[in-house]
């Protein structure tokens, strides 16, 4: 099983969310764009930007942790820049 960490970005709230998943990405996105509480449920055009691939769940987890420790809007968008 692969495990993703994945940063998504909405437009009309002008913000990023940062997760990490052992799902299909496409089930995930789905789930973000349902109706449900959270923050994700603060918009409906999230869209995903960015992601990496680990092969433990700790490893997502930690690696999802690494980046929202940044607390950084730029750090964010170099990651989603460098991946081309």
């Amino acid at each position: 099983m692969k495990y993703l960490v994945y940063i998504l970005y909405s437009a009309a709230i002008d913000k990023y969310y940062i997760g990490h998943t052992g799902e299909p990405m496409d089930e995930r996105l789905r789930k973000h764009l349902s109706n449900h509480s959270g923050y994700t449920a603060k918009a409906k055009d999230w869209s995903l930007r960015y992601n990496e691939e680990y092969s433990t769940k700790a490893e997502a987890y930690a690696r999802e942790r690494e980046i929202k420790k940044k607390k950084s809007r730029k750090y964010i968008q170099n990651q989603i820049s460098s991946a081309g």
